[in-house]
């Protein structure tokens, strides 16, 4: 599965490096004159209802939807992992106060949250992305402090304890190594999930604003065209399954394997 996904996202990274190079058209553009023309060789893709480069545009578009996606991912897990850490070593009412906070927050669905923090924030990709980051920390501190629960009381702590080892010392060389192989598992699974909210959002007009070409932002371009033009709709789409699905399979073969070797 690692293969197949690895396969599918890199052939996707490499024809969105070197999209620009192949067809240099502009992917904001207005071009009337040339709108919703079919595939050709200026336009591989044809053009969209503004006649705009649908394949410049899917490609400028990847660099956003990945770009932000993986922006998002290390944010979170700059915030998730030294809080679940916190949590689950020092417990008590760190550890308390955090599960109050989580308990607080997963009362209604992510979306839902991310829904009204951006649309209170206001329609951009700056509160967009501020909106996800506070829902999705959550996830990874839960894993870490779940994790961190089950090894502060094992043989290799104690004797680090007893050594001298200072909270830090043990947070930093012995837990926090532990952390980093199901967290990158949780990651590559949580990264297909971040992309489908990133495009949603946009779909709903709370994340990229035209006429920036965000996949999300695509879709809900072309759903007024859907009958006449389905494939201002049918590409942006695929990109999105595609990527989720490559990311998914990467997850999943990554969890196997992790699994074999901790066997």
């Amino acid at each position: 599965m690692v293969v197949t996904g690895m396969s599918i996202l890199l052939a996707m990274l490499i024809l969105t490096l070197a999209g620009p190079f192949l067809i240099a058209n502009d992917p904001v553009t207005v071009n009337m004159s040339e709108r919703l023309l079919p595939p050709s060789w200026e336009y591989p893709l044809g053009t969209d209802q503004l006649g705009r480069c649908l394949f410049t545009r899917l490609v400028t578009g990847a660099e956003t939807t990945l770009g932000i996606s993986a922006l998002i991912i290390v944010m979170v897990m700059l915030i998730g992992i030294p809080s679940g850490l916190l949590s689950g070593y020092i417990a008590g009412r760190v550890d308390a106060l955090l599960m109050r906070i989580v308990d607080g927050m997963s009362v209604l669905p992510d979306f839902m949250l991310v829904i009204a923090i951006s649309g209170f924030l206001g329609p951009n990709l700056q509160n967009m992305i501020i909106a996800i980051v506070l829902i999705n920390w959550i996830g990874y501190a839960r894993v870490v402090r779940s994790i961190v629960l089950s090894e502060r009381e094992k043989e290799y702590v104690w004797a680090a304890r007893v050594a001298g080892c200072s909270m830090w010392t043990i947070l930093r060389r012995h837990l926090l190594p532990q952390i980093i192989p199901p967290v990158l598992v949780f990651a590559a699974l949580d990264i297909g999930k971040t992309i489908l909210v990133i495009s949603g959002l946009s779909y709903l007009g709370l994340g990229a604003q035209p006429p920036s070409p965000e996949w999300g932002a695509m879709l809900n371009d072309g759903r007024t065209y859907f009958q006449t033009a389905p494939q201002l709709m049918i590409y942006p789409g695929v990109a999105i399954m595609l990527v989720v699905i490559s990311l998914n399979l990467i997850g999943e073969g990554l969890r196997d394997i992790l699994d074999v070797r901790g066997q």
